[in-house]
């Protein structure tokens, strides 16, 4: 029973770790080497894809969906899909997709002469799937050693969380002792009394079989 109670835990917490790993937002230091527009149809990634720009109707037959092409400082290649959030999850409540994909257009650049920018993004990049991180903003820096902006957001939502389950744990602990713990007590003592009469019952039973049996 202890490994499936420590199992439990480690993968609810692993959950939530990828939840909001994927959630929140991440600064990548890269050099955009191209812009595209492709139709896209999701299938069983769509848990992964937005519902397609704010005020279009959806369509069974696909959406056009724009991606940014990038490469990283260590020179892997990063694509990265432009679409709105709108006012779904999460809640970054982008409605300037086109502004952005404009914005990503002049910032192109090749290796010989190359001009880095910062790419604020969530989610994440699984080829196997066709998975695509997407893009929210996009920004020109000095250079490929550019610092990356202090994740006040992530470090602000992550306070809030854990101040909101920390004082649910508590007034559960609270709740557990005044409630639930004494009840608990009070049905082993109940479950014990009982037993102990049981025993004492049979055992009477079985001196009243014995002297019956030295009687005959």
């Amino acid at each position: 029973m202890a490994y499936i109670k420590w199992s439990i835990i480690v993968a609810f917490w692993l959950t939530v770790a990828g939840f909001f790993h994927y959630t929140l937002p991440q600064v990548d230091i890269v050099r955009i080497t191209d812009t595209y527009e492709k139709r896209e149809t999701p299938g069983m990634n769509s848990l992964f894809w937005s519902g397609g720009d704010a005020g279009s109707a959806a369509d069974a037959t696909g959406r056009d969906v724009f991606f940014i092409q990038t490469r990283q400082v260590s020179d892997r290649v990063m694509v990265y899909r432009n679409e709105d959030t709108g006012w779904s999850w999460p809640p970054y409540f982008k409605f300037d997709t086109s502004n952005l994909q404009a914005e990503a257009a002049d910032l192109r650049s090749t290796a010989a002469d190359p001009q880095y920018v910062a790419v604020r993004h969530y989610g994440w990049r699984n080829e196997f799937f066709s998975i695509f991180p997407n893009a929210v903003s996009v920004w020109p820096v000095d250079g490929p050693d550019a610092s990356k902006p202090l994740p006040w957001r992530n470090v602000l939502i992550l306070t809030l969380v854990a101040a909101v389950w920390y004082g649910l744990w508590v007034r559960w602990r609270r709740f557990r002792a005044r409630r639930i713990d004494p009840t608990l007590e009070e049905l082993q003592d109940n479950w014990e009394a009982t037993e102990d009469a049981v025993a004492e019952k049979r055992g009477r039973l079985r001196r009243w079989w014995s002297e019956k049996r030295r009687g005959y």
